[in-house]
Order: C-alpha cells, then structure tokens, then sequence
C-alpha cells in the first residue's frame, strides 16, 4: 500500500516490530508480534500499544492519537516483511474487541484491492472460513501472500 507509514525496528527474527505513533496525544510506542499457534505455517498478528512497565502488547487500550490510517498501514507493512521472509505461511489477526474487528475490517475493506495483489485474504463467519467480501462480518481475518 502506498501510504504513509512510520518507520519500523525489527527484531533479526521479524516476528517482533515497534514503532512510534505521533499525534496530539503525543508519541505513543506500539508493538507488533507474531506468534506460533499449534497449526503448522500459520501465524498470529498481535498488536497494541507498549505497555512501559512490561514491554509487552496491550491490545485494550484506546489511543485515539488521530494516526489510524498510517498505524493501519505500518501494521501491514509487517505483513509484508513477515510474509517475504517466512514464506507459505497464513497470518491470522481479530481485534481484541468486537469494535477493534469492526475497525480492521473497516481496514481491509478500503484497501481490499490493493491488498489482494499481493494477499489472498479470508473472513471468519459462523466458523467457517470464506473469502472476503466487503459489506460483511467477520470475526477474524486470514491472509496468506500470493
């Protein structure tokens, strides 16, 4: 996507990326992982903002920083790297709240072609797996690189 983004700092593994948010509620740290399920080749996509005490995701918190386009777009630059490195594998993500999906499909959706030039991309919907269509919801969100 040719939007603008924040720049990344990667761990050597590229399943752990921060970055910084800047908007009126000042700089605001956020983490991007990915974790291993119990499925062969496929991923979870965590991400939040960083808690300071812990270093850890805290994906509850409502930053508001004015910035969610560019959040949305640097998050899925990390899809991009994660998928070039650690090829053939499927990457999973939902929102911890039933609004944060609403928001990402929301995402997907205003992006959608753009993003299957690159990604095929499924949604959850009454636990089945089906290709996304936009105008539909869904619980969580499946996308393998092409």
């Amino acid at each position: 996507m040719k939007l603008p983004k924040y720049a990344l700092k990667a761990d050597q593994s590229l399943m752990v990326y921060e970055f910084t948010s800047e908007g009126p509620k000042g700089q605001i740290q956020k983490i991007v992982k990915y974790s291993e399920t119990n499925l062969k080749d496929l991923y979870n996509l965590a991400f939040g903002d960083k808690e300071q005490d812990t270093g850890e995701i805290d994906d509850r918190v409502i930053s508001n920083n004015g910035d969610s386009d560019k959040v949305l777009a640097t998050v899925v630059s990390t899809v991009y790297a994660f998928t070039e490195k650690y090829v053939d594998t499927w990457v999973f993500a939902t929102g911890s709240t039933m609004a944060r999906t609403r928001l990402y499909r929301m995402g997907i959706t205003k992006y959608l072609t753009e993003i299957k030039r690159d990604f095929q991309v499924f949604g959850l919907k009454s636990d089945e797996w089906e290709r996304f269509e936009k105008n539909t919801e869904y619980e969580a969100f499946l996308v393998k690189r092409k």
